[in-house]
Protein backbone atom coordinates (compact mmCIF):
# COMPACT_ATOMS: atom_id res chain seq x y z
CA UNK A 1 0.00 0.00 0.00
CA UNK A 2 1.25 3.46 -0.84
CA UNK A 3 1.77 6.31 1.57
CA UNK A 4 -1.46 7.10 3.44
CA UNK A 5 -3.47 9.90 1.89
CA UNK A 6 -4.97 10.77 5.26
CA UNK A 7 -3.22 11.22 8.56
CA UNK A 8 -3.79 8.27 10.87
CA UNK A 9 -4.59 10.58 13.77
CA UNK A 10 -6.04 14.09 13.78
CA UNK A 11 -3.41 16.77 14.28
CA UNK A 12 -5.20 19.55 16.11
CA UNK A 13 -2.82 20.49 18.93
CA UNK A 14 -1.81 23.72 17.22
CA UNK A 15 -4.92 25.46 15.94
CA UNK A 16 -2.81 27.93 13.94
CA UNK A 17 -0.95 25.24 12.00
CA UNK A 18 -1.54 25.86 8.31
CA UNK A 19 -3.52 29.04 8.99
CA UNK A 20 -2.61 31.15 6.00
CA UNK A 21 -4.78 34.10 7.03
CA UNK A 22 -2.78 35.05 10.12
CA UNK A 23 -1.78 38.68 9.50
CA UNK A 24 1.82 39.16 8.53
CA UNK A 25 1.97 42.97 8.64
CA UNK A 26 5.74 43.07 8.96
CA UNK A 27 6.33 40.92 5.89
CA UNK A 28 3.84 42.82 3.74
CA UNK A 29 5.05 46.17 5.10
CA UNK A 30 8.62 45.27 4.20
CA UNK A 31 7.45 44.19 0.76
CA UNK A 32 5.71 47.54 0.16
CA UNK A 33 8.72 49.50 1.41
CA UNK A 34 10.95 47.81 -1.13
CA UNK A 35 8.72 48.87 -4.04
CA UNK A 36 9.27 52.01 -6.08
CA UNK A 37 6.75 54.83 -5.99
CA UNK A 38 4.97 53.74 -9.16
CA UNK A 39 4.49 50.19 -7.84
CA UNK A 40 3.23 51.52 -4.50
CA UNK A 41 0.67 53.64 -6.33
CA UNK A 42 -0.50 50.56 -8.28
CA UNK A 43 -0.95 48.72 -4.99
CA UNK A 44 -2.84 51.66 -3.52
CA UNK A 45 -5.25 51.65 -6.49
CA UNK A 46 -5.56 47.87 -6.22
CA UNK A 47 -6.66 47.96 -2.59
CA UNK A 48 -8.93 50.91 -3.28
CA UNK A 49 -10.73 48.64 -5.76
CA UNK A 50 -10.79 45.94 -3.09
CA UNK A 51 -12.45 48.33 -0.62
CA UNK A 52 -15.19 49.04 -3.15
CA UNK A 53 -15.75 45.33 -3.88
CA UNK A 54 -15.82 44.15 -0.25
CA UNK A 55 -18.46 45.49 2.15
CA UNK A 56 -18.16 42.75 4.76
CA UNK A 57 -17.90 43.68 8.43
CA UNK A 58 -14.55 45.04 9.56
CA UNK A 59 -13.04 41.81 10.88
CA UNK A 60 -14.07 39.78 7.83
CA UNK A 61 -12.89 42.50 5.46
CA UNK A 62 -9.53 42.73 7.20
CA UNK A 63 -9.11 38.96 7.06
CA UNK A 64 -9.93 38.91 3.35
CA UNK A 65 -7.49 41.76 2.71
CA UNK A 66 -4.81 39.63 4.38
CA UNK A 67 -5.73 36.84 1.93
CA UNK A 68 -4.93 39.21 -0.95
CA UNK A 69 -1.70 40.28 0.75
CA UNK A 70 -0.62 36.66 1.28
CA UNK A 71 -1.26 35.89 -2.38
CA UNK A 72 0.83 38.90 -3.45
CA UNK A 73 3.66 37.82 -1.13
CA UNK A 74 3.55 34.34 -2.66
CA UNK A 75 3.77 35.75 -6.18
CA UNK A 76 6.70 37.91 -5.06
CA UNK A 77 8.60 34.83 -3.81
CA UNK A 78 8.00 33.23 -7.22
CA UNK A 79 9.37 36.31 -9.04
CA UNK A 80 6.02 37.01 -10.69
CA UNK A 81 6.00 40.66 -11.87
CA UNK A 82 3.71 42.88 -9.81
CA UNK A 83 1.62 43.85 -12.84
CA UNK A 84 0.90 40.17 -13.59
CA UNK A 85 0.22 39.37 -9.93
CA UNK A 86 -2.28 42.21 -9.62
CA UNK A 87 -4.06 41.02 -12.75
CA UNK A 88 -4.27 37.41 -11.51
CA UNK A 89 -6.04 38.39 -8.29
CA UNK A 90 -7.74 41.63 -9.31
CA UNK A 91 -10.78 42.41 -7.10
CA UNK A 92 -12.91 42.44 -10.25
CA UNK A 93 -13.00 38.65 -9.93
CA UNK A 94 -15.06 39.06 -6.75
CA UNK A 95 -17.78 40.09 -9.19
CA UNK A 96 -19.61 42.37 -6.78
CA UNK A 97 -20.57 39.35 -4.67
CA UNK A 98 -19.20 40.87 -1.46
CA UNK A 99 -20.35 44.39 -2.36
CA UNK A 100 -24.04 43.53 -1.93
CA UNK A 101 -25.94 42.42 1.15
CA UNK A 102 -27.68 39.03 1.26
CA UNK A 103 -31.22 39.23 -0.09
CA UNK A 104 -32.35 35.78 -1.17
CA UNK A 105 -33.07 32.42 0.40
CA UNK A 106 -33.65 28.92 -0.99
CA UNK A 107 -36.28 26.40 -0.02
CA UNK A 108 -34.74 22.95 0.30
CA UNK A 109 -35.26 20.65 -2.65
CA UNK A 110 -37.49 17.63 -2.09
CA UNK A 111 -34.58 15.23 -1.56
CA UNK A 112 -32.82 17.54 0.90
CA UNK A 113 -35.68 18.14 3.33
CA UNK A 114 -35.07 14.96 5.33
CA UNK A 115 -31.33 15.58 5.87
CA UNK A 116 -31.36 18.39 8.46
CA UNK A 117 -34.19 16.72 10.39
CA UNK A 118 -32.21 13.48 10.60
CA UNK A 119 -29.39 15.44 12.23
CA UNK A 120 -31.44 15.25 15.39
CA UNK A 121 -30.78 11.52 15.39
CA UNK A 122 -27.01 11.63 15.26
CA UNK A 123 -26.42 11.21 11.52
CA UNK A 124 -25.18 13.68 8.93
CA UNK A 125 -25.18 12.75 5.25
CA UNK A 126 -21.91 13.96 3.72
CA UNK A 127 -19.85 13.11 0.67
CA UNK A 128 -16.38 14.09 -0.49
CA UNK A 129 -14.85 14.82 -3.87
CA UNK A 130 -11.10 15.22 -4.25
CA UNK A 131 -8.69 16.14 -7.02
CA UNK A 132 -4.97 15.31 -6.94
CA UNK A 133 -2.60 17.61 -8.80
CA UNK A 134 0.95 16.97 -9.94
CA UNK A 135 2.32 19.53 -7.48
CA UNK A 136 1.57 20.42 -3.86
CA UNK A 137 -1.24 22.90 -3.30
CA UNK A 138 -0.38 26.55 -2.70
CA UNK A 139 -2.89 27.48 0.05
CA UNK A 140 -2.53 31.23 -0.57
CA UNK A 141 -3.85 30.76 -4.11
CA UNK A 142 -6.46 28.13 -3.21
CA UNK A 143 -7.99 30.60 -0.76
CA UNK A 144 -8.20 33.22 -3.50
CA UNK A 145 -9.70 30.66 -5.89
CA UNK A 146 -12.50 30.05 -3.38
CA UNK A 147 -13.14 33.80 -2.99
CA UNK A 148 -13.49 34.11 -6.77
CA UNK A 149 -15.49 30.89 -7.33
CA UNK A 150 -18.18 31.07 -4.64
CA UNK A 151 -20.14 33.79 -6.44
CA UNK A 152 -20.87 31.31 -9.25
CA UNK A 153 -22.76 29.04 -6.82
CA UNK A 154 -25.23 31.20 -4.86
CA UNK A 155 -27.06 28.19 -3.40
CA UNK A 156 -23.77 27.10 -1.78
CA UNK A 157 -23.08 30.55 -0.30
CA UNK A 158 -25.76 29.88 2.29
CA UNK A 159 -26.31 28.90 5.88
CA UNK A 160 -28.88 26.38 7.11
CA UNK A 161 -31.76 27.94 9.06
CA UNK A 162 -34.83 26.61 10.85
CA UNK A 163 -38.21 27.81 9.64
CA UNK A 164 -41.53 27.06 11.32
CA UNK A 165 -42.37 24.22 8.93
CA UNK A 166 -39.08 23.34 7.20
CA UNK A 167 -35.40 24.18 7.26
CA UNK A 168 -34.22 26.49 4.50
CA UNK A 169 -30.98 27.90 3.07
CA UNK A 170 -30.38 31.58 3.77
CA UNK A 171 -27.86 33.48 1.65
CA UNK A 172 -24.86 34.70 3.59
CA UNK A 173 -22.09 37.04 2.56
CA UNK A 174 -19.07 36.00 4.55
CA UNK A 175 -15.44 35.10 4.05
CA UNK A 176 -15.60 31.44 3.04
CA UNK A 177 -12.37 29.74 4.07
CA UNK A 178 -10.18 26.79 3.20
CA UNK A 179 -8.63 24.52 5.82
CA UNK A 180 -5.43 22.50 6.09
CA UNK A 181 -6.67 18.93 6.48
CA UNK A 182 -6.09 17.65 10.01
CA UNK A 183 -9.01 15.32 10.72
CA UNK A 184 -10.70 12.21 9.39
CA UNK A 185 -12.67 12.52 6.12
CA UNK A 186 -16.36 13.53 6.16
CA UNK A 187 -16.58 14.70 9.76
CA UNK A 188 -19.87 16.44 10.68
CA UNK A 189 -20.14 20.12 9.88
CA UNK A 190 -21.32 22.47 12.62
CA UNK A 191 -24.27 23.76 10.60
CA UNK A 192 -26.19 24.84 13.71
CA UNK A 193 -23.77 27.72 14.27
CA UNK A 194 -24.95 31.09 13.02
CA UNK A 195 -23.58 31.85 9.55
CA UNK A 196 -21.84 28.48 9.25
CA UNK A 197 -21.26 26.96 5.82
CA UNK A 198 -22.58 23.56 4.73
CA UNK A 199 -19.45 22.60 2.78
CA UNK A 200 -15.72 22.68 3.44
CA UNK A 201 -12.61 23.03 1.27
CA UNK A 202 -9.56 21.10 2.47
CA UNK A 203 -6.00 20.74 1.23
CA UNK A 204 -3.21 18.30 2.00
CA UNK A 205 -0.02 18.02 -0.05
CA UNK A 206 -1.23 17.77 -3.67
CA UNK A 207 -4.90 17.17 -2.81
CA UNK A 208 -7.83 19.58 -2.94
CA UNK A 209 -10.94 18.08 -1.36
CA UNK A 210 -14.47 19.39 -1.00
CA UNK A 211 -16.93 17.89 1.46
CA UNK A 212 -20.63 18.65 1.12
CA UNK A 213 -23.62 18.26 3.39
CA UNK A 214 -26.22 16.61 1.14
CA UNK A 215 -28.68 19.36 2.00
CA UNK A 216 -26.83 21.48 -0.59
CA UNK A 217 -26.24 19.20 -3.53
CA UNK A 218 -25.62 15.76 -4.96
CA UNK A 219 -22.47 14.37 -6.58
CA UNK A 220 -23.13 16.09 -9.91
CA UNK A 221 -23.53 19.51 -8.34
CA UNK A 222 -20.54 18.98 -6.06
CA UNK A 223 -18.38 18.00 -9.02
CA UNK A 224 -19.42 21.18 -10.86
CA UNK A 225 -18.14 23.26 -7.93
CA UNK A 226 -14.89 21.30 -7.60
CA UNK A 227 -14.17 21.69 -11.32
CA UNK A 228 -14.65 25.45 -11.14
CA UNK A 229 -12.56 25.80 -7.98
CA UNK A 230 -9.73 23.73 -9.47
CA UNK A 231 -9.81 25.58 -12.79
CA UNK A 232 -9.65 28.92 -10.99
CA UNK A 233 -6.78 27.71 -8.80
CA UNK A 234 -4.83 26.60 -11.87
CA UNK A 235 -5.50 29.97 -13.54
CA UNK A 236 -4.01 31.71 -10.52
CA UNK A 237 -0.95 29.49 -10.90
CA UNK A 238 -0.57 30.82 -14.43
CA UNK A 239 -1.69 27.63 -16.17
CA UNK A 240 -3.36 27.92 -19.55
CA UNK A 241 -6.79 26.41 -18.91
CA UNK A 242 -9.03 26.03 -21.94
CA UNK A 243 -12.65 25.95 -20.80
CA UNK A 244 -15.64 24.33 -22.47
CA UNK A 245 -19.23 23.54 -21.49
CA UNK A 246 -18.01 20.97 -18.92
CA UNK A 247 -16.66 23.75 -16.65
CA UNK A 248 -18.76 26.74 -15.59
CA UNK A 249 -17.41 30.20 -16.33
CA UNK A 250 -16.99 31.94 -12.94
CA UNK A 251 -17.64 35.34 -14.52
CA UNK A 252 -20.96 34.26 -16.00
CA UNK A 253 -24.14 35.21 -14.16
CA UNK A 254 -25.75 32.07 -12.69
CA UNK A 255 -29.03 31.07 -14.32
CA UNK A 256 -32.06 30.40 -12.13
CA UNK A 257 -32.22 26.85 -13.51
CA UNK A 258 -28.87 26.08 -11.88
CA UNK A 259 -30.30 26.27 -8.39
CA UNK A 260 -33.94 25.33 -8.96
CA UNK A 261 -35.75 22.47 -7.25
CA UNK A 262 -35.79 20.22 -10.34
CA UNK A 263 -38.08 17.71 -8.61
CA UNK A 264 -40.94 20.15 -9.11
CA UNK A 265 -40.60 19.77 -12.90
CA UNK A 266 -41.31 16.03 -12.84
CA UNK A 267 -44.89 15.16 -13.88
CA UNK A 268 -46.90 13.40 -11.19
CA UNK A 269 -47.64 9.70 -11.64
CA UNK A 270 -51.01 8.09 -10.99
CA UNK A 271 -49.07 5.53 -8.97
CA UNK A 272 -46.59 5.95 -6.16
CA UNK A 273 -44.02 3.45 -5.01
CA UNK A 274 -43.39 3.55 -1.26
CA UNK A 275 -40.07 3.62 0.53
CA UNK A 276 -40.73 0.78 2.95
CA UNK A 277 -38.80 -2.41 2.33
CA UNK A 278 -37.75 -5.34 4.46
CA UNK A 279 -34.45 -5.24 6.27
CA UNK A 280 -31.32 -6.45 4.51
CA UNK A 281 -28.52 -8.66 5.80
CA UNK A 282 -25.61 -6.58 7.09
CA UNK A 283 -21.93 -7.40 6.85
CA UNK A 284 -20.41 -8.56 10.12
CA UNK A 285 -17.52 -6.95 11.92
CA UNK A 286 -17.64 -4.82 15.04
CA UNK A 287 -18.80 -1.27 14.36
CA UNK A 288 -15.96 1.14 14.96
CA UNK A 289 -16.44 4.12 17.22
CA UNK A 290 -14.10 6.03 14.91
CA UNK A 291 -15.98 6.98 11.75
CA UNK A 292 -14.63 6.22 9.23
CA UNK A 293 -12.07 3.75 10.51
CA UNK A 294 -10.52 3.47 7.05
CA UNK A 295 -10.83 4.90 3.54
CA UNK A 296 -9.43 2.87 0.65
CA UNK A 297 -9.05 3.72 -3.03
CA UNK A 298 -8.93 0.84 -5.51
CA UNK A 299 -7.39 2.25 -8.68
CA UNK A 300 -7.62 0.28 -11.90
CA UNK A 301 -7.43 0.74 -15.64
CA UNK A 302 -10.80 1.90 -16.99
CA UNK A 303 -10.12 -0.11 -20.16
CA UNK A 304 -9.38 -3.27 -18.17
CA UNK A 305 -12.53 -2.79 -16.12
CA UNK A 306 -14.62 -2.34 -19.24
CA UNK A 307 -13.01 -5.40 -20.85
CA UNK A 308 -13.88 -7.54 -17.81
CA UNK A 309 -17.49 -6.33 -17.95
CA UNK A 310 -17.67 -7.11 -21.67
CA UNK A 311 -16.51 -10.65 -20.92
CA UNK A 312 -19.83 -11.09 -19.11
CA UNK A 313 -21.69 -9.11 -21.79
CA UNK A 314 -22.70 -6.41 -19.35
CA UNK A 315 -21.95 -2.87 -18.16
CA UNK A 316 -19.28 -1.80 -15.68
CA UNK A 317 -21.95 -0.93 -13.08
CA UNK A 318 -23.65 -4.32 -13.29
CA UNK A 319 -20.28 -6.09 -13.22
CA UNK A 320 -19.17 -4.24 -10.09
CA UNK A 321 -22.52 -4.85 -8.43
CA UNK A 322 -22.00 -8.59 -8.95
CA UNK A 323 -18.55 -8.39 -7.36
CA UNK A 324 -19.87 -6.35 -4.45
CA UNK A 325 -22.63 -8.89 -3.79
CA UNK A 326 -20.00 -11.64 -3.61
CA UNK A 327 -17.77 -9.50 -1.38
CA UNK A 328 -20.70 -8.75 0.94
CA UNK A 329 -21.48 -12.45 1.23
CA UNK A 330 -17.86 -13.15 2.13
CA UNK A 331 -18.11 -10.51 4.88
CA UNK A 332 -21.18 -11.86 6.66
CA UNK A 333 -21.81 -14.98 8.75
CA UNK A 334 -25.52 -14.98 7.91
CA UNK A 335 -26.79 -17.93 5.90
CA UNK A 336 -30.28 -16.68 5.03
CA UNK A 337 -31.85 -13.40 4.07
CA UNK A 338 -31.30 -10.81 1.34
CA UNK A 339 -28.35 -8.64 0.50
CA UNK A 340 -29.40 -5.28 -0.93
CA UNK A 341 -27.26 -2.65 -2.65
CA UNK A 342 -28.46 0.94 -2.94
CA UNK A 343 -27.75 2.50 -6.34
CA UNK A 344 -28.35 6.27 -6.70
CA UNK A 345 -29.97 7.24 -10.00
CA UNK A 346 -29.19 10.61 -11.60
CA UNK A 347 -32.59 11.98 -12.62
CA UNK A 348 -30.96 14.35 -15.11
CA UNK A 349 -30.84 11.42 -17.51
CA UNK A 350 -34.66 11.58 -17.73
CA UNK A 351 -35.28 15.26 -17.07
CA UNK A 352 -32.38 17.38 -18.40
CA UNK A 353 -31.62 20.32 -16.14
CA UNK A 354 -28.69 22.53 -15.22
CA UNK A 355 -29.45 22.37 -11.51
CA UNK A 356 -26.49 21.96 -9.15
CA UNK A 357 -28.79 20.99 -6.28
CA UNK A 358 -30.02 17.49 -5.46
CA UNK A 359 -31.69 15.69 -8.33
CA UNK A 360 -31.17 12.00 -7.71
CA UNK A 361 -33.27 9.12 -6.45
CA UNK A 362 -32.21 5.54 -5.75
CA UNK A 363 -33.10 1.97 -6.46
CA UNK A 364 -32.30 -1.14 -4.46
CA UNK A 365 -30.87 -4.28 -6.08
CA UNK A 366 -31.77 -7.26 -3.88
CA UNK A 367 -30.56 -10.89 -3.99
CA UNK A 368 -31.11 -13.81 -1.64
CA UNK A 369 -27.89 -15.02 -0.01
CA UNK A 370 -28.41 -18.58 -1.17
CA UNK A 371 -28.48 -17.47 -4.84
CA UNK A 372 -25.09 -15.72 -4.68
CA UNK A 373 -22.34 -18.05 -5.94
CA UNK A 374 -20.32 -16.59 -8.83
CA UNK A 375 -20.19 -13.55 -11.10
CA UNK A 376 -21.68 -15.13 -14.21
CA UNK A 377 -24.65 -16.45 -12.24
CA UNK A 378 -25.54 -12.99 -10.93
CA UNK A 379 -25.23 -10.80 -14.02
CA UNK A 380 -28.65 -11.42 -15.57
CA UNK A 381 -30.64 -10.94 -12.36
CA UNK A 382 -28.76 -7.75 -11.45
CA UNK A 383 -29.10 -6.38 -14.97
CA UNK A 384 -32.85 -7.07 -15.08
CA UNK A 385 -33.42 -5.51 -11.66
CA UNK A 386 -31.33 -2.44 -12.43
CA UNK A 387 -33.08 -1.88 -15.75
CA UNK A 388 -36.53 -2.26 -14.22
CA UNK A 389 -36.00 -0.43 -10.93
CA UNK A 390 -34.13 2.54 -12.42
CA UNK A 391 -36.57 2.91 -15.32
CA UNK A 392 -38.37 6.15 -16.08
CA UNK A 393 -41.69 4.84 -14.78
CA UNK A 394 -40.27 3.54 -11.51
CA UNK A 395 -38.32 6.72 -10.83
CA UNK A 396 -41.39 8.90 -11.50
CA UNK A 397 -43.41 6.67 -9.17
CA UNK A 398 -40.83 7.13 -6.42
CA UNK A 399 -40.65 10.88 -7.03
CA UNK A 400 -44.44 11.01 -6.74
CA UNK A 401 -44.24 9.18 -3.42
CA UNK A 402 -41.62 11.67 -2.24
CA UNK A 403 -43.76 14.62 -3.29
CA UNK A 404 -46.82 13.22 -1.53
CA UNK A 405 -44.85 12.62 1.65
CA UNK A 406 -43.50 16.19 1.57
CA UNK A 407 -46.97 17.61 0.93
CA UNK A 408 -48.50 15.66 3.81
CA UNK A 409 -45.99 17.21 6.18
CA UNK A 410 -46.01 20.62 4.51
CA UNK A 411 -47.93 22.46 7.23
CA UNK A 412 -46.82 20.32 10.16
CA UNK A 413 -44.61 22.39 12.49
CA UNK A 414 -40.96 21.38 12.39
CA UNK A 415 -41.00 20.43 16.07
CA UNK A 416 -43.72 17.84 15.43
CA UNK A 417 -42.01 16.52 12.29
CA UNK A 418 -39.04 15.19 14.29
CA UNK A 419 -40.49 11.78 15.35
CA UNK A 420 -42.04 11.30 11.88
CA UNK A 421 -38.70 12.08 10.27
CA UNK A 422 -37.01 9.51 12.48
CA UNK A 423 -39.40 6.84 11.20
CA UNK A 424 -39.01 7.90 7.57
CA UNK A 425 -35.24 8.07 7.89
CA UNK A 426 -35.33 4.50 9.16
CA UNK A 427 -37.25 3.41 6.07
CA UNK A 428 -34.84 5.19 3.77
CA UNK A 429 -31.74 4.42 5.76
CA UNK A 430 -29.25 1.71 6.45
CA UNK A 431 -31.51 -1.12 7.56
CA UNK A 432 -32.95 -1.86 4.12
CA UNK A 433 -29.52 -1.80 2.44
CA UNK A 434 -26.31 -3.74 2.95
CA UNK A 435 -24.15 -1.21 1.16
CA UNK A 436 -24.19 1.45 -1.57
CA UNK A 437 -22.54 1.80 -4.98
CA UNK A 438 -22.64 5.36 -6.29
CA UNK A 439 -21.09 5.73 -9.74
CA UNK A 440 -20.41 9.29 -10.94
CA UNK A 441 -19.18 7.89 -14.25
CA UNK A 442 -16.63 9.56 -16.51
CA UNK A 443 -15.49 13.01 -15.35
CA UNK A 444 -15.26 15.18 -18.45
CA UNK A 445 -12.70 17.98 -18.56
CA UNK A 446 -11.12 20.08 -21.32
CA UNK A 447 -7.84 18.58 -22.55
CA UNK A 448 -5.78 21.50 -21.31
CA UNK A 449 -7.35 21.10 -17.89
CA UNK A 450 -7.05 17.34 -17.41
CA UNK A 451 -3.31 17.30 -18.09
CA UNK A 452 -2.78 19.07 -14.75
CA UNK A 453 -4.76 16.45 -12.83
CA UNK A 454 -3.19 13.27 -11.54
CA UNK A 455 -6.38 11.61 -10.28
CA UNK A 456 -9.72 12.13 -8.53
CA UNK A 457 -11.83 10.18 -6.05
CA UNK A 458 -15.36 10.15 -4.63
CA UNK A 459 -15.84 9.18 -0.98
CA UNK A 460 -19.23 8.59 0.65
CA UNK A 461 -19.60 9.66 4.26
CA UNK A 462 -20.18 6.91 6.80
CA UNK A 463 -23.59 5.35 7.30
CA UNK A 464 -25.08 4.23 10.61
CA UNK A 465 -24.77 0.44 10.44
CA UNK A 466 -23.59 -0.35 6.89
CA UNK A 467 -20.00 -1.56 7.27
CA UNK A 468 -18.78 -0.31 3.90
CA UNK A 469 -19.90 2.15 1.22
CA UNK A 470 -18.54 2.48 -2.33
CA UNK A 471 -18.10 5.48 -4.63
CA UNK A 472 -16.77 5.22 -8.19
CA UNK A 473 -15.55 7.68 -10.79
CA UNK A 474 -13.33 7.57 -13.87
CA UNK A 475 -10.87 10.20 -15.11
CA UNK A 476 -7.79 10.12 -17.34
CA UNK A 477 -8.34 6.42 -18.17
CA UNK A 478 -8.29 5.41 -14.47
CA UNK A 479 -11.31 4.18 -12.53
CA UNK A 480 -11.17 4.69 -8.75
CA UNK A 481 -13.45 2.72 -6.46
CA UNK A 482 -13.35 4.32 -3.00
CA UNK A 483 -14.47 2.30 0.01
CA UNK A 484 -15.52 3.98 3.24
CA UNK A 485 -15.17 1.55 6.15
CA UNK A 486 -17.11 1.41 9.42
CA UNK A 487 -15.43 -1.74 10.67
CA UNK A 488 -11.81 -2.89 10.85
CA UNK A 489 -12.80 -6.30 9.44
CA UNK A 490 -11.05 -6.41 6.01
CA UNK A 491 -13.12 -9.27 4.55
CA UNK A 492 -15.13 -7.08 2.16
CA UNK A 493 -12.25 -5.27 0.48
CA UNK A 494 -10.01 -8.36 0.43
CA UNK A 495 -12.64 -10.38 -1.41
CA UNK A 496 -13.32 -7.52 -3.81
CA UNK A 497 -9.63 -7.25 -4.72
CA UNK A 498 -9.40 -11.02 -5.19
CA UNK A 499 -12.39 -11.00 -7.55
CA UNK A 500 -11.00 -8.13 -9.62
CA UNK A 501 -7.63 -9.84 -9.83
CA UNK A 502 -9.27 -13.09 -10.94
CA UNK A 503 -10.68 -11.23 -13.95
CA UNK A 504 -7.27 -9.89 -14.91
CA UNK A 505 -7.70 -6.40 -13.44
CA UNK A 506 -4.61 -5.08 -11.68
CA UNK A 507 -5.66 -3.11 -8.61
CA UNK A 508 -3.43 -0.45 -7.08
CA UNK A 509 -4.66 0.02 -3.51
CA UNK A 510 -4.12 3.40 -1.92
CA UNK A 511 -5.69 5.05 1.07
CA UNK A 512 -5.45 5.55 4.75
CA UNK A 513 -3.85 3.77 7.63
CA UNK A 514 -6.24 2.12 10.06
CA UNK A 515 -7.80 4.66 12.39
CA UNK A 516 -7.79 3.08 15.83
CA UNK A 517 -10.66 3.54 18.27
Amino acid sequence: MREPKYKSKPIIANKNLGNITKPNANAFGSYISALNTSAQEKLQDFFHDFQAQCLLNRSEKNAMRVDFENALLYYHTQNVPLRAALEYIHPKFLGGFYARSSQCWFALDDAAKIYPISLEHGHMSLFRLAVYLHEDVVPELLQMALHFSIKRFPSFATTLKKGFFWHYLDSTKRRFTIEAESDLPCQPLHVSLSGSQAFRVLYYKNRIAMEFFHVLTDGIGGMAFLKVLTAEYLRLLGKDIQRDESVFDINETPAYEEFENAFAKVPQSTRASGFVDKTAVQMNGKLSETKPCRVLHLKMSAAALKKAAEKYDTTVTVYLLALIFLACKAATDELQGDLSIQVPVNMRRYFPTKTVRNFAMYCGIRLALETIHDVSGLIQSISDQLKQKSSYDNMVDMLTATERLVNRMKYVPLLIKQPVAKMVHGFLGDKIFTTTLSNLGLVKLPIGFSQHIKSMDFVLGTAIINRALCGLLTINETSTLSITKLTVDPSFENKLCDLLGADGIHVDVEGSALYED
